[in-house]
């Protein structure tokens, strides 16, 4: 089902997300699909997420589809040419995956093979566009398809972003360019986050808050350092530094139930993501209320 048929429908949305494997076995992937598949209503799979080698996204998510669990497919500007990124998206159609997150994928220089070439054949707004294009019944070529794909096609945006002008700029030339609904960045300041939704919830699309637990003020400090958009607080790392090592776990629960509480009624869903931890989900939307 697609994405903006269950908020139509529930109101609110709960997706999570998995990597697929480093390697050509599944299951590790599925394992962890299976323990979030009774809480979450969609579970994305991520496209060489990090700029590192895996499993493709459409393998998995076809997997997951044959288990009964609603896949969504990531599909990264990086790594293929507009020729590719189409093929990537009839695929994606033909295998029965409604969902598809457009993203622009992190450079290959941050991931395990640096000497690679990166593509970047197509940004984010033009692959939406292609997207559409390809619903409407066309290739980006212009050519009149056989069949015209039927996806739901959405994109990210980071709420706490230092540049969040040029964010909602983006956003904004994203929603016109085709896009359904917007997976963030991991949120962590709810007052930022309101501001944030203040601003673009004339746009008419659901937004699902990203949450990351976090369990280490090491953990804290790779991701302010390597991931765009992301800015934990001091005040996190304290609590984790003054936290015993064998309780963290619990305090990284109990700060992102915290955090989906406070904004769940600003936004049409929440997007998990444990980083193969997701025996933590349930546990997460629990003390969030939102099991």
């Amino acid at each position: 089902m697609k994405l903006t048929q269950i908020a139509e429908g529930k109101g609110f949305v709960i997706t999570a997300e998995i990597a697929p494997p480093h390697g050509a076995d599944p299951e590790p992937s599925l394992v962890h699909a299976r323990a979030m598949a009774g809480v979450v209503d969609a579970i994305n799979v991520t496209d060489g997420q990090g700029a590192n080698m895996r499993m493709g996204s459409l393998a998995v998510c076809r997997l997951l589809r044959d288990e009964g669990i609603e896949p969504v497919a990531q599909l990264t500007c990086r790594d293929r040419n507009r020729i590719a990124l189409q093929s990537e998206l009839l695929s994606a159609a033909g295998l029965g995956i409604e969902n598809v997150l457009v993203v622009t994928g992190d450079h290959v220089a941050l991931g395990d093979h640096p000497q690679a070439k990166a593509v970047f054949d197509l940004d984010s707004v033009q692959l939406l566009r292609t997207a559409r294009d390809l619903c409407e019944g066309r290739s980006l070529a212009g050519h009149e398809l056989d069949c015209a794909s039927d996806l739901c096609v959405g994109a990210v945006v980071a709420p706490e972003a230092d540049n969040l002008d040029m964010q909602i700029i983006k956003m904004r030339k994203k929603v016109d360019a085709g896009a359904e609904f917007f997976q963030t960045q991991a949120v962590f300041d709810p007052q930022v986050f309101a501001h944030f939704m203040q601003q673009v919830g004339q746009l008419g699309v659901p937004v699902l808050a990203g949450i990351i637990p976090v369990r280490s003020a090491t953990a804290a400090r790779f991701l302010n350092a390597r991931v765009p958009g992301v800015n934990v607080p001091t005040w996190i790392m304290h609590r984790l530094n003054e936290t015993a090592q064998g309780d963290r776990r619990k305090v990284a629960v109990e700060i992102a139930s915290q955090i989906m509480a406070a904004i769940s009624g600003m936004c049409q869903g929440v997007h998990l993501m444990p980083h193969a931890m997701s025996a933590m989900v349930p546990e997460m939307l629990a003390g969030a209320d939102l099991a």
